[in-house]
C-alpha cells in the first residue's frame, strides 16, 4: 500500500508544533474549519502555512457550527457518549476523510504532549489499523514548552489564548467547567446566551446537574479545570472517560 502521513491540526500551538518538527516527512496537514472556531483561528493557520512552506487542507464538516449539531443529536454531553458536536463537527469528518484515502497505509502525527501520554496510549489502542506518531511525547515537550517554540517562529499565537483559555477551542466550548463558563459569560455573553438557550431546548447541560442560566457567576475556577484541547481524538477520550 501507498504510504501517507497526516498531521491533523486543530489551530492550537500543541497540534501545530507536532507537525512542524515533523515537517520534513508530512504528507498532508489537514484542519476541520467549524464556525464556532474564534475568528483569528484562519489567521493562525495561515500563519502556519507560510512556516511550513505547504498549504493546509481545510475540510468543512456537514453541520457548520456546534448548536446544529447538538440539534440533529438531540442532546449536548452524555456519559459513556460523550459531547454529541465532537461526534459530528470532528469525529465524522475524519471518518469520511479515511473512507477517501482506504488505499493507504496511514501514519496520524498527533499534538499530544508529555503530560498526555494515557491519551496517547488509547488511541494507539483504539486504532490499531494506523501507525500514530508522537513527537511531543517524544522529546519530552510540555504545552508550555510549545509555545516558547511558537513565539520563536515568530507566530502570534490564537488570541484565545491571549485572552486566558488555555486552549483555542470552540468558543463555548461544550466540555468547559463553571470557571469556563463564566469566564464565557464576561468574555463572549451572546455565546453563553445561545449556549443557554440551548440546553433548555434540548433539556440538557453542558455543566453536570446545573443548566448555565442557573450558574452562579462566582462558582468555578478555571485555572483548576480540565479542559483539554478538543482534538478529533477528543471524541475517544470523552467515551472512554464517561465524560457528561
Amino acid at each position: 500500500m501507498k504510504k501517507l502521513k497526516i498531521c491533523w491540526m486543530s489551530a492550537g500551538v500543541s497540534s501545530f508544533i507536532a507537525g512542524y518538527l515533523l515537517r520534513d516527512s508530512i504528507d498532508e496537514y489537514i484542519y476541520i474549519d467549524i464556525k464556532d472556531q474564534h475568528p483569528d483561528s484562519m489567521r493562525f493557520i495561515k500563519d502556519c502555512e507560510k512556516v511550513l512552506g505547504k498549504k493546509v487542507t481545510i475540510l468543512k464538516p456537514e453541520y457548520e457550527d456546534v448548536e446544529t449539531a447538538c440539534k440533529v443529536g438531540g442532546f449536548i454531553n452524555r456519559p459513556k457518549v460523550g459531547a454529541y458536536c465532537t461526534k459530528f463537527l470532528k469525529k465524522r469528518v475524519r471518518k469520511l476523510w479515511e473512507m477517501d484515502h482506504s488505499e493507504y497505509n496511514i501514519t496520524y502525527v498527533w499534538g499530544f504532549d508529555l503530560k498526555e501520554k494515557k491519551r496517547a496510549d488509547r488511541t494507539v489502542d483504539s486504532y490499531p489499523q494506523f501507525i500514530h506518531e508522537f513527537p511531543l511525547i517524544e522529546k519530552n515537550l510540555s504545552k508550555e514548552d510549545c509555545h516558547g517554540m511558537l513565539e520563536n517562529l515568530n507566530i502570534k499565537r490564537p488570541v484565545m489564548y491571549d485572552l486566558g483559555y488555555p486552549n483555542n477551542n470552540c468558543v463555548g466550548c461544550v466540555k468547559g467547567g463553571m470557571g469556563y463558563w463564566n469566564k464565557i459569560r464576561r468574555d463572549f455573553p451572546d455565546v453563553f446566551e445561545n449556549r443557554a438557550k440551548l440546553e433548555r431546548e434540548l433539556g440538557c447541560s453542558c455543566l453536570n446537574g446545573i443548566f448555565l442560566d442557573e450558574l452562579d457567576p462566582n462558582r468555578g475556577n478555571m485555572n483548576t479545570e480540565i479542559f483539554p484541547d478538543c482534538s478529533i481524538m477528543c471524541y475517544l477520550a470523552d467515551t472512554q472517560n464517561g465524560n457528561s
